[in-house]
């Protein structure tokens, strides 16, 4: 069945619907990853987006046991060439059928490289997957301008608390929408991990008396999530370690006084590289980001930046003066992409038994 994408500046691509046949608006953004294209699928930091892969060949190892949640986040899928036949001795079915089973339309056969392209010249926009021929530009493109994410955090969050058992230290996850090697980068090292909600108050985090607090990622724009942001704060005025990634490190900067701005078209994939103020070496990390913390509205009394982009400066880390608290915009969890931050799980067990 043909399909077509119809981008808020009026460029159409055509090509072969994949998955659900429903018609679809969201926020099209693109991926870098060569692999882990289910890894991608299954992170909740993509709730409200739909998310053009770059390398030109997805599925060609099927669907494996690697999903980061239960479901799939994207509103949608688009992909130069889909692999009809997977190969891999782990394959448990094809990423079309995936895609279906949850509900996901997608396209394939569309130019990426083209797309990519109007998206980093023109800037993040709104779409349309639609398999409708006979579409009206004149009707469609006022919804693409009026559409815009929202608060999608309270629909990827946990509907309740729940424990992980480890003899280790005992870290309150706050869910923003966390990936699960987030939990298992923590359980890996021991931790006992108590998973809330994220509207939980900082007052039932803190009256728990975990050894250390992890705020997770998650999708949507920081500065929405005002009551959040709130509770941060008491977090933040807690002598509890803290470490937060992505969503969660745009949350304590807000919480204390820094700005953050949305990226002209976002920081996602396995090949970012970041900088370590502290020594000058560089990793490379996995990203998933459309918004940053602006560092220059950040008291440096306060924090002082720790991690910043090679590619465009902007920041990727704080760590704050006279708290046991550091925070980093980039993913050393993973999943997919690369494992060169990873220690700094390391860091926050040291922060935690220090404490």
């Amino acid at each position: 069945m043909k399909a077509f994408l119809i981008l808020e500046d009026g460029t159409v691509f055509s090509g072969t619907s994949i998955g659900s046949t429903k018609d679809m608006i969201s926020e099209i953004v693109f991926n870098t990853s060569m692999t882990g294209y289910l890894e991608v699928l299954t992170d909740p930091s993509y709730a409200g987006q739909a998310v053009v892969m770059t390398y030109p060949l997805i599925g060609n190892y099927g669907i494996t046991p690697d999903m980061e949640s239960k479901k799939a986040w994207p509103d949608g899928y688009i992909v130069r060439e889909l692999s009809r036949m997977p190969s891999n001795f782990r394959c448990e079915g094809t990423i079309q059928d995936f895609l279906a089973s949850q509900d996901i339309p997608g396209i394939a056969g569309v130019d990426t490289r083209a797309l990519t392209k109007i998206l980093r010249e023109k800037g993040t926009m709104n779409g349309m997957i639609t398999t409708r021929e006979d579409y009206d530009l004149q009707e469609i493109i006022p919804k693409l301008k009026a559409y815009s994410v929202g608060d999608v955090v309270s629909e990827v969050t946990c509907s309740q608390s729940y424990v992980l058992e480890g003899q280790g230290p005992k870290v309150a996850l706050m869910d923003f929408g966390a990936k699960n090697n987030i939990i298992r980068s923590l359980q890996n090292r021991g931790c006992e991990v108590v998973v809330y909600p994220a509207d939980t108050p900082a007052e039932v985090i803190i009256n728990s008396n975990p050894d250390g607090i992890m705020l997770s990622n998650g999708p949507g724009d920081p500065a929405s999530f005002e009551t959040i942001i709130q509770e941060t704060k008491k977090l933040y005025d807690s002598d509890i370690p803290i470490f937060a990634i992505c969503l969660g490190h745009q949350l304590m900067a807000l919480a204390n006084g820094a700005k953050t701005y949305k990226l002209k078209y976002g920081h996602r994939g396995g090949n970012h590289p970041v900088k370590d103020l502290s020594n000058g070496r560089v990793y490379i990390s996995s990203q998933n980001h459309g918004y940053a913390v602006d560092a220059s509205t950040m008291d440096p009394a306060i924090a002082k930046e720790a991690f910043v982009n090679v590619n465009d400066g902007t920041n990727e880390g704080l760590i704050y003066e006279g708290k046991k608290i550091f925070t980093v915009q980039f993913h050393p969890e993973a999943c997919p992409g690369p494992q060169d931050s990873g220690y700094l799980f390391d860091r926050f067990m040291d922060m935690m038994k220090g404490a």
